[in-house]
C-alpha cells in the first residue's frame, strides 16, 4: 500500500510537470545534475575530463528517474497488449468508434468506462493486474484459464477452459454489469434469467414436424474482433472495447512440451472459450440478428423458431393439413447462417415428425401436454436409486452427483417424481 501511495505521488508530480521529459529534466535541475552544454574546443585537459565526468554523472542520473518515472508510467497505463494486439496509450478516440458512443451506453444502462483506469476501478484491480490478465501471447508458458475435458455424445472429447480465480471474477462482472444489460432476442432460451430448456421446449409442443440444427464450432466462431465489435456497438470505444474483448477470449490453443517446458501454443485468433461465463450471454447478444431473421422466416412458412445455444429448434404445429415447405425453409435457414457468420452443422440436423418421439433440448414435446423427461431416463434412475437402497454400487459411468442432476432435470418437468427421487439420493447420501 505504501508503495501504491509513492507510485501515486510520483506520478502526481509527472503530470504537474507536463510530461516525464519535463518531470526528468527538473528533477536533475533541482538536485544538481543538469549540466550546462558549452563548447570544448579551447577547454584544457582537466577542464575536458571534468566536463565528460559532468555529463557522465548527468546521464547516470538521467537513466535512473527515467527508470523510476516509467514504473510509475507503466502502474498508470496500459502499455503494451502483447503479439499482434494494436494498443496505443493516447488513442482516446477511433475513426471505427460510434459518433455518440457515450449517450449509447447510456441508453443501455452501462457503467461509465471512458479510460483503463475506469475499468479497473469497477474490477477492483490495478492496471497492471488489468494488463496481466488482457495480454495475449502466442506461445505462453501460463494462462489464466485451466484445461480439462468432458465426453461429447459422439464419444470425442470437448475441451473445457475454465477461467482462474482472478479472470472469472473480472468476466462475471462483465457479465452482471455490460452484457446483461444489452438487448436478447424472445427466442433465445439459453443461459437466461426466467429462460430453461423448458421453456425452450414448451414452444414446441403438438408438433406436425420438427426440424433441428446445429451451428458448428458455435464458440470458436466468435472471434476476438467480432466481441471487440459487439462493446463498440453497445457504446464504448476504442480502448475500453479492446481490453472488454480480450478479458473475455483466448485463442484455441495446444499443449507443447519442450525442454522439460509446457508451452500453450496458439492455433488461431481469440476467440469466446467454452467454459468462460460471459460466452453464453455474449453469443446470445451477437446473435440477436439472427434470431430476428429466423424467427421472420419461420413465421413466413408457419413454423415456430427458437434457439438454445447453439441448437436451433423449428417446429410446425398440429392443425389443417398444410404445405410444410420443409425444404425452403432448410434452405433459407442455412443462408440466413452463413450470412450472420455461423455455419450450420450437416451432420446435426433432424426431422421428425408426428409419428416418432419429438425431443427438443432433452424433453420430449409430442402431444398437447407439457414437456417431459423420457420414460428410459426416469427408469435408469429408479434402477440405480434401487440398487443403492439395496447396497449395490453403482455403474462405473454413474456417480451420485450425476444422479442428483438427473433428479433435478426430472423435478423441472415432474416436481413430484422428481422431489421424492432427491429425497431418496439425499438419504442414500447422507449414509455413506
Amino acid at each position: 500500500m505504501a508503495q501504491r501511495s509513492e507510485i501515486d505521488k510520483l506520478w502526481n508530480a509527472i503530470e504537474k510537470a507536463g510530461s516525464m521529459d519535463a518531470y526528468i529534466d527538473g528533477q536533475l535541475r533541482e538536485h544538481g545534475f543538469l549540466v550546462k552544454r558549452r563548447a570544448t574546443d579551447n577547454m584544457s585537459r582537466r577542464e575536458l575530463d571534468k566536463y565528460k565526468k559532468e555529463l557522465k554523472g548527468e546521464a547516470a542520473e538521467r537513466k535512473r528517474v527515467k527508470n523510476t518515472a516509467w514504473q510509475a508510467y507503466k502502474a498508470k497505463h496500459i502499455v503494451h497488449l502483447g503479439d499482434g494486439v494494436y494498443w496505443n496509450d493516447n488513442d482516446d478516440f477511433d475513426r471505427w468508434d460510434l459518433d455518440n458512443a457515450e449517450e449509447r451506453a447510456a441508453e443501455n444502462e452501462l457503467p461509465t468506462l471512458d479510460k483503463p483506469q475506469d475499468l479497473a476501478l469497477a474490477l477492483g484491480i490495478t492496471i497492471p493486474q488489468l494488463r496481466w490478465l488482457a495480454y495475449h501471447r502466442d506461445a505462453a508458458t501460463e494462462l489464466h484459464y485451466t484445461r480439462f475435458t468432458i465426453p461429447k455424445r459422439d464419444g470425442s472429447d470437448r475441451a473445457i477452459w475454465a477461467p482462474k480465480t482472478l479472470l472469472k471474477k473480472a468476466q462475471y462482472w462483465i457479465n452482471d454489469n455490460i452484457v446483461s444489460q444489452l438487448i436478447v432476442h424472445g427466442a433465445a432460451h439459453g443461459f437466461m434469467a426466467g429462460r430453461s430448456i423448458l421453456t425452450n421446449a414448451t414452444v414446441h409442443t403438438d408438433s406436425k414436424t420438427v426440424l433441428k440444427m446445429d451451428l458448428r464450432n458455435f464458440f470458436p466462431t466468435v472471434t476476438f474482433r467480432r466481441v471487440k465489435g459487439l462493446f463498440r456497438k453497445a457504446g464504448y470505444r476504442e480502448q475500453i472495447s479492446t481490453l472488454l474483448a480480450l478479458l473475455v477470449t483466448e485463442a484455441p490453443r495446444e499443449v507443447v512440451e519442450e525442454n522439460n517446458k509446457t508451452y500453450f501454443v496458439s492455433l488461431g485468433p481469440r476467440c469466446l472459450p467454452q467454459g468462460a461465463p460471459t460466452s453464453p450471454m455474449i453469443t446470445n447478444v451477437l446473435c440477436l440478428q439472427l434470431d430476428r431473421r429466423l424467427t421472420g422466416i419461420a413465421e413466413k412458412y408457419g413454423w415456430r423458431y427458437t434457439r438454445y445455444a447453439d441448437d436451433l429448434t423449428f417446429s410446425l404445429p398440429n392443425g389443417p393439413d398444410k404445405e410444410p415447405k420443409l425444404g425452403a425453409l432448410m434452405h433459407v435457414v442455412k443462408q440466413i447462417v452463413t450470412d450472420e457468420g455461423f455455419v450450420v452443422h450437416p451432420e446435426k440436423t433432424r426431422v421428425t415428425r408426428k409419428g416418432a418421439r419429438q425431443k427438443v433440448t432433452g424433453l420430449v414435446v409430442n402431444d398437447k401436454g407439457a414437456p417431459r423427461v423420457p420414460q428410459k431416463r426416469k427408469r435408469q434412475l429408479r434402477a440405480a436409486i434401487h440398487n443403492l437402497q439395496n447396497g449395490k454400487p453403482l455403474r462405473e459411468d454413474e456417480t451420485l452427483a450425476q444422479l442428483e442432476g438427473l433428479a433435478a432435470f426430472i423435478y423441472m418437468t415432474d416436481p413430484k417424481l422428481g422431489s421424492s427421487m432427491l429425497a431418496d439420493l439425499r438419504n442414500i447420501a447422507n449414509k455413506i
